[in-house]
């Protein structure tokens, strides 16, 4: 068994775990999670300290083989550095990598989110036994992890897989600076503002739908408060939830006809909301990709939930030993 440490560092949490794994399995230890800091000098410092502390109270320092990073992008997963995030504002060109090694004396890794939950459920979850799978996060926005011929495939700068900015129609709802881009039409947020849109409109007609019964409302609509709605027969939920569907089936459909993958594994809202979305999105996959290639993929929901965080922090680990 080998033991590897992750780390996961978010604009607003970081956590640190140690688990220990054969290849095929994996076994959490322990984790911590804290606070992200202001600023990444003392992050970098508190996850030394967790990750020591995790290491010293389950006895396995010496036994330590590689550490994995997984941190929203953009980012330089060769050099080791985190460009400037978003969600982190003042990380520009930080290095995750060097002081980890250093420290630890062990190889240390750096993957973007998708990326890291990509091979997390290659190796552990949906995507075991594949050659050639697409994972995408389906939450706040939308990207891709490839993992092609056996391999992680990150593009020639760490920016393959993102897919949430393939512009879908003309016009749309805004996801990833991009109006009716697939982030736009199947993220959380993309969801959301297509729902705010429709309730501006079914207001105006003076028929607010289920999930918004005033313009004070519009605000606090969310893709949960409409998939609620949805289940539940509102007519104008129902209509957000196969816009966003047939959307996603046709990003997909781009997806296998480039890429001819075996698998596709679909996260968070999908997993929350399938039986709203899996039938269109399936039909819609169907009638659009090239049927040979459609009839060897199967799209099925992500199997690692809400542990994935977690275990793919750990798989980068992994894959840096192999």
């Amino acid at each position: 068994m080998k033991i590897l440490a992750g780390i996961d560092i978010g604009g607003t949490k970081c956590a640190v775990c140690v688990g220990e794994s054969d290849g095929d399995r994996v076994n959490i230890l322990g984790k911590r999670r804290f606070a992200t800091p202001s600023s990444p000098g003392e992050t970098m410092a508190e996850i030394s300290l967790q990750l020591e502390s995790l290491l010293a109270e389950f006895g396995v320092r010496q036994n330590l083989k590689a550490i994995g990073i997984s941190c929203g992008g953009p980012l330089d997963s060769h050099l080791g550095l985190v460009l400037s995030p978003p969600n982190l504002p003042g990380w520009d060109r930080v290095d995750v990598v060097t002081p980890l090694h250093e420290q630890f004396g062990v190889p240390a890794a750096l993957q973007n989110d998708a990326n890291a939950s990509a091979l997390a459920e290659w190796k552990w979850g949906a995507g075991r036994g594949c050659q050639n799978i697409i994972f995408l996060t389906f939450g706040t926005g939308i990207g891709a992890g490839l993992i092609i011929n056996g391999r992680l495939y990150s593009g020639t700068n760490d920016m393959a897989g993102e897919v949430g900015h393939i512009r879908m129609q003309p016009m749309g709802p805004l996801g990833y600076g991009k109006h009716g881009s697939l982030e736009g039409f199947c993220s959380g947020g993309g969801i959301a503002n297509l729902g705010q849109m429709l309730a501006v409109e079914q207001l105006q007609l003076n028929q607010p739908p289920a999930f918004c019964s005033s313009y004070a409302e519009i605000a606090a609509i969310t893709a949960e408060k409409i998939g609620e709605a949805a289940r539940n027969g509102d007519p104008v939920a129902l209509r957000v939830y196969e816009t966003a569907a047939r959307e996603l089936g046709r990003g997909l459909a781009i997806l296998v006809d480039i890429l001819n993958p075996e698998r596709i594994i679909l996260g968070s809202i999908y997993i929350r909301q399938r039986q709203l979305l899996e039938e269109i999105v399936l039909a819609t996959l169907k009638a659009e990709a090239l049927p040979h290639s459609a009839a060897v993929c199967v799209v099925v929901p992500a199997e690692l939930g809400e542990s994935v965080g977690d275990l793919a922090s750990l798989s980068v680990a992994l894959n840096s030993l192999q």
